[in-house]
């Protein structure tokens, strides 16, 4: 019997964020020939990320907007996609393992009584059964599970899966638009979002990360960092210790208690490597290490490591690549 998969497509500031075509190769990789997948958009004025969606391999793209749902709210969010759940009954949700996917899954995992898997890195075919791989203990150990029985809720890692490519036909998906403004009875509404961010690349989604942690001494220590993060179109990041420090916001932090990146490369600059730093980093693909103590255990999972003062070492790799990217 022919299953179908939902993709909850997550977007910000009127674009797709990277994690939903994400998802949406993930429930490609499970579903077999004959299986339906849609995707569900939620927010205000969705005529253009519809459209934009549509053009991916997908049955159907469900548009369900209202005034509620300009900020994400998980009880407005739940109500407005019930409907849509009651009518598909989807035997499987994908999200991204982002801070709404980590809020909304669970709800909608207990609103279904469906199984779980969170934290997804990668999907793997055993015969007939999937298996979902995630790590655990800070990625010191890697587990594969599968589920035993329909509905199922995944959330998948950020950069970790590649990302679904739009259809090479050319034909685009059918777009179904839903009315959904629950704004008078709901018990909590959000008003408005006050980001603090370093720039306009997501941190999570970044090819190139630079993060600075106690070794910056100060927020004008972060401004090197920030430099050499523009010239390389990547984003600036901390440690933990920076943030406490107040160097940074905690909008910044990496690691167990922060945000969690698997750029392709990885510059840490005066962090000494912490547990709960590389819990937070270490899946990037090549990771850089500066740092002037030659036994920060930082050194010891960094691909390549410079012994040096940061505030000497940074200009010099920005002097460089500027005149690498010039040629």
């Amino acid at each position: 019997m022919s299953k179908t998969y939902l993709i909850v497509a997550e977007h910000r500031d009127g674009k797709l964020r990277r994690v939903a075509l994400e998802a949406l190769r993930a429930a490609a990789d499970v579903a077999d020939e004959g299986d339906a997948i849609h995707a569900a958009l939620l927010g205000e004025r969705l005529d253009g990320l519809a459209a934009e969606l549509a053009a991916y391999p997908l049955a159907q793209v469900h548009a369900i907007e209202g005034e509620a749902l300009r900020h994400y709210n998980p009880e407005a969010y739940a109500r407005a996609l019930d409907p849509l759940l009651q009518s598909l009954r989807p035997d499987g949700l994908f999200l991204g393992h982002t801070a709404f996917g980590r809020d909304f899954a669970p709800a909608l995992a207990a609103k279904l009584s469906a199984g779980q898997i969170s934290d997804v890195i990668a999907i793997e075919r055993d015969g007939d059964e999937t298996l979902f791989v995630r790590p655990l203990y800070a990625g010191k150990a890697i587990e594969r599970r599968a589920f035993t029985a329909y509905p199922q809720v995944v959330t998948i890692r950020p950069s970790n899966l590649p990302a679904a490519e739009p259809r090479a036909d050319g034909l685009a998906a059918d777009i179904a638009k839903r009315s959904a403004d629950h704004a008078a009875d709901l018990r909590t509404v959000v008003r408005e979002v006050v980001r603090k961010t370093a720039g306009a690349i997501d941190l999570t989604e970044a090819r190139i990360v630079v993060a600075g942690g106690r070794g910056v001494k100060s927020a004008a220590g972060f401004r090197p960092l920030e430099e050499l993060a523009e010239l390389l179109g990547g984003a600036v990041g901390a440690s933990r210790g920076a943030c406490d420090a107040g160097y940074c916001g905690y909008g910044l932090q990496i690691g167990q208690t922060g945000k969690v990146v698997t750029p392709e490369i990885y510059i840490a600059c005066g962090i000494s490597g912490a547990i709960q730093h590389l819990a937070g980093m270490s899946g990037s693909r090549i990771i850089v290490a500066i740092n002037k103590d030659p036994e920060a255990p930082i050194f010891g999972i960094a691909d390549y490591g410079i012994v040096g003062d940061l505030f000497e070492v940074v200009p010099l790799l920005i002097q460089a690549f500027r005149k690498a990217l010039q040629q």
